[in-house]
């Protein structure tokens, strides 16, 4: 299990392949919650999708 691991992928937009490719990785590496976070947005709050792998 890893406590405590950070992946970065840097677009230039964000798109639902993205999401797929997160959660991919997600339950190829264990990890329970990530991270999708689109800075290409007014507000960044709304460029923040939360992943969750259901184990």
């Amino acid at each position: 299990m890893h406590e405590n691991e950070i992946s970065q992928i840097v677009v230039n937009s964000c798109f639902k392949i993205h999401q797929k490719q997160r959660q991919t990785y997600l339950k190829l590496t264990g990890l329970k919650l990530g991270l999708l976070i689109n800075f290409n947005v007014p507000l960044i709050k709304d460029g923040i999708q939360r992943i969750v792998n259901r184990l």
